[in-house]
């Protein structure tokens, strides 16, 4: 069974950083995306950053851009987001994504279960 774990929230005061972590543990055959979304009280998710399967392109909203990256190491089938710089208004609830090939006809998307990060003083 596939599955994502999350790790690396947490509490952390404006300007500082936090890197999370989303390891896909299972059998698959591969990963053709991944990526960081984020849902605030009240609010829509919305995506942080996304990277391809060999690493690039990678995407990134708007309000984060330059402050947050997103990264992935195949090795381990683990994509990483350092953020920097931290806002109020980064706290969220962050959410690992993944598009996996299962086997090479069979291709279905994957949730962490979220991993909170609050951002305050």
């Amino acid at each position: 069974q596939v599955q994502l774990v999350e790790s690396g929230g947490g509490l952390v005061q404006p300007g500082g950083s936090l890197r999370l972590s989303c390891a896909v543990s299972g059998s698959i055959f591969s990963i053709a995306a991944m990526g960081w979304y984020r849902q605030a009280p009240g609010k829509q998710r919305e995506l942080v950053a996304a990277i391809l399967g060999g690493g690039s392109p990678t995407n990134y909203a708007d309000s984060v851009k330059g402050r947050f990256t997103i990264s992935r190491d195949n090795a381990k089938n683990t994509v990483y987001l350092q953020m920097n710089s931290l806002k109020p208004e980064d706290k969220a609830v962050y959410y690992c994504n993944a598009a996996i090939w299962i086997t090479t006809a069979q291709r279905a998307a994957y949730w962490g279960q979220g991993t909170q990060v609050t951002v305050s003083s």
